[in-house]
């Protein structure tokens, strides 16, 4: 009946490794899921101040010539 207790302990603790390893996973794909969304955010912003940047300096050329 020993056996029985002590397989029955080390295989709770197992499976409450798994689980916090699973956990753990778990939150680090939501952290990389959110940060590819900041990083798309950002690539946005920067297309459009790119472009900004472009007419600001096409009206500048025509204002000096």
């Amino acid at each position: 009946m020993a056996k029985k207790n002590k397989l029955a302990r080390v295989a709770v603790k197992i499976g409450a490794a798994i689980g916090k390893a699973d956990r753990k996973a778990h939150k680090v794909a939501q952290a990389g899921l959110i940060a590819k969304k900041e990083l798309e955010n950002i690539s946005k912003q920067v297309e459009e101040l790119k472009l900004q940047l472009q007419k600001t300096a096409k009206r500048l050329k025509r204002a000096l010539a």
